[in-house]
């Protein structure tokens, strides 16, 4: 049995995982999925039913994305993305995770918490930019001069939020921050793990994972 991806094209956790299965050559077959009728063999899998779900070609199953990028990293690094303080991109991903993402979807679906408007969650967001504004305007990185799991693991989530209001985000005082998303939005290794496949269904054969070159 091969590895197996489960996967959500536009979801930044799906995305993340796709950068470094991709980054460190992971040979892994993709099942694009709709989120609104999961397969029953993926939520065999993992009851959470959430992507991305990778199962292994010995049957474990890794169903955090941030643990499917470490396994792959493990692996193989060639960008260094795991060196550096690993203990300090943990926790800026781990803020990510909670405290921005949450903010990040009640911007996104403000009609959904109609206790507040849009523009007071994007305000709550905007504290986490702006920390990331601050670390992007000494270095081209988070953590410096060299590209990070830190980097590579939120960048999806502020692609994600630029892309509620576009408008307002082009207009915004974040320089260094579009800087550094415009960047990895043209890269190709972004434009490699986008690529629009057909939905898979149950019934039909797997699909191979792209690979960079």
């Amino acid at each position: 049995m091969p590895n197996t991806l489960y996967s959500f094209r536009r979801c930044p956790y799906a995305i993340r995982a796709r950068l470094a299965l991709t980054v460190s050559s992971q040979s892994v077959f993709l099942r694009e999925i709709l989120l609104k009728n999961k397969p029953a063999e993926m939520l065999a899998l993992s009851s959470k039913g959430t992507v991305p779900v990778l199962q292994l070609s010995d049957g474990t199953v890794v169903d955090e994305s941030l643990d499917i990028m470490v396994w792959a990293l493990a692996r193989r690094d060639p960008d260094g993305w795991l060196q550096g303080n690993l203990t300090e991109m943990l926790n800026l991903i781990d803020e990510n995770d909670v405290e921005f993402k949450d903010w990040l979807d009640k911007y996104k679906y403000a009609d959904r918490f109609p206790e507040h408007s849009a523009h007071y969650y994007r305000e709550h967001a905007e504290d986490f930019l702006m920390q990331l504004e601050n670390r992007l305007s000494n270095s081209p990185y988070l953590f410096g001069q060299q590209i990070s799991l830190a980097d590579m693991a939120i960048l999806p989530f502020i692609r994600q939020f630029a892309g509620v209001d576009k408008d307002w985000f082009e207009q915004s005082a974040y320089p260094f921050l579009k800087v550094w998303l415009a960047d990895f939005i043209n890269s190709p290794l972004f434009t490699s793990v986008m690529k629009k496949y057909p939905i898979w269904l149950e019934s039909e054969q797997q699909t191979s994972f792209p690979e960079m070159p």
